[in-house]
């Protein structure tokens, strides 16, 4: 479970300044209609609000209610004010799946104004919220940026909860994960081409001793001589071959034979 769950970003910019990016794990095995709302509104990809005919988009939109030690909520991105949204299937829908609970901070969770209310609010927990279970849906978590969350819940706010200074979505889109297929498929490409560039070198190889082999016996083809072609041999040509140094007997012999 949650093995393949989407996953989608928020950056952040608070009074002006990078804050940084939240980043989200959705619960689409739980609930995928929910989900689907939440992608196509962060990527912008479901166009003009049917009602709104405004950008289905949360780019440019801002967080307009935190409360301490509770929650922070956006999400609103017609008025700004808590009042307005829109979801990606023409205004509201019903509530999907109460399955998960609010027992943890960094939860991601649909805003209402009662049953079956959903547009495009939200809200992240900062802490436990047992009081909201079964009547706001959870899909989704925070799994990285929890400083960012809880740099915004503890902003200055005004008397209607709203922070003082502008905290907006600056970028937001879906995380798309590289799929391990697409990579074994690289690898074994790169694999197949080595093994294509050893054979190559192999077959190389083989030709070149081929090529050497035949042009041995070419050589050897050219500079083939019958033996009736050679000439004769001359008379004492191995003599000096044959030198050797004389032996005392041989030296008295010469000496004898000089003086008769």
């Amino acid at each position: 479970m949650g093995k393949n769950r989407r996953r989608s970003f928020f950056d952040i910019s608070i009074d002006g300044r990078e804050a940084g990016r939240i980043v989200f794990e959705l619960f689409d095995d739980v609930a995928p209609k929910t989900t689907e709302n939440f992608v196509k509104l962060c990527t912008g990809a479901a166009g003009l609000g049917k009602q709104s005919g405004m950008p289905l988009h949360y780019k440019g939109s801002t967080f307009h209610r935190v409360i301490k030690d509770f929650m922070i909520q956006g999400g609103d991105f017609t008025t700004g004010k808590g009042t307005g949204g829109e979801s990606i299937y023409g205004g509201l829908f019903d509530d999907e799946a109460f399955v998960l609970k609010h027992d943890q901070p960094f939860l991601l969770s649909m805003a209402n104004k009662g049953p079956n209310t959903n547009g495009s609010q939200f809200f992240i927990t900062t802490k436990a919220a047992p009081h909201l279970n079964n009547k706001h849906v959870v899909f989704g978590k925070v799994i990285s940026g929890s400083e960012v969350v809880t740099e915004i819940e503890h902003l200055k706010v005004n008397a209607r909860s709203c922070p003082i200074a502008d905290v907006i979505i600056t970028n937001c889109g879906e995380l798309v994960r590289k799929r391990k297929k697409e990579v074994s498929s690289s690898e074994s490409e790169s694999s197949d081409s080595e093994e294509e560039r050893e054979k190559k070198k192999h077959k190389k190889e083989r030709a070149t001793s081929v090529e050497k082999e035949e042009d041995n016996r070419d050589a050897m083809a050219i500079c083939s001589v019958k033996k009736e072609d050679l000439p004769p041999e001359p008379p004492n040509q191995h003599a000096f071959l044959m030198r050797r140094s004389k032996t005392p007997e041989d030296r008295k012999k010469d000496k004898i034979s000089r003086h008769g």
